[in-house]
């Protein structure tokens, strides 16, 4: 009996997921998304199109958003996952997660993970991104209910606020030359 991708035995693989190390059983065939989902029991990371053209199952590896229907499992052994459950701490939001909620930029909220974790890969690599790379980088990101403009609205608003955050002026007590 000749076995398919699917019948063969499982092998144990080592995943580090929102800095938390799990040991899975996969078959070579599984994709990440598959995985996140049902070995780790993870389910805010969305199963959208299975062919890479929606990102809604978009995730980070070692900080770089990618998407997690087309990435067998196994290319993420000793990587570090971040899904969206793994962007914020139980009891708080982070900016991009307060200014999404803030500008309206979800509607029936199931792209909304993928565009989360693409926007923050983007506000790490470019603090004060302009509208048009906002634009650029959430490309692969498709959503049915909004025009976009909300979303594109709610990166820029995360990255005017953590700019003020980051900001002299922002302190208790700036030093006087540094606001005027």
């Amino acid at each position: 009996m000749q076995q398919t991708p699917l019948s063969r035995p499982r092998k144990a693989l080592h995943l580090r997921v929102n800095g938390h190390d799990r040991e899975v059983y996969v078959r070579d065939a599984d994709t990440l998304l598959d995985v996140l989902r049902e070995a780790v029991g993870l389910t805010g990371t969305k199963r959208g199109c299975d062919l890479g053209t929606c990102g809604c199952c978009a995730v980070q590896i070692d900080g770089r958003p990618v998407l997690s229907c087309l990435t067998l499992a196994a290319e993420a052994q000793d990587a570090e996952i971040t899904t969206v459950e793994g962007l914020a701490g139980p009891e708080r939001f982070t900016p991009l997660q307060q200014a999404w909620a803030e500008a309206g930029a979800s509607q029936c909220g199931f792209c909304t993970a993928g565009f989360l974790m693409t926007a923050d890969a983007l506000l790490r690599e470019h603090p004060a991104p302009s509208r048009e790379q906002i634009k650029a980088a959430v490309s692969g990101n498709l959503c049915r209910c909004t025009g976009f403009i909300k979303i594109v609205d709610a990166i820029a608003r995360s990255a005017a606020a953590q700019h003020a955050l980051r900001s002299p002026c922002a302190t208790a007590a700036p030093a006087p030359t540094q606001c005027a």
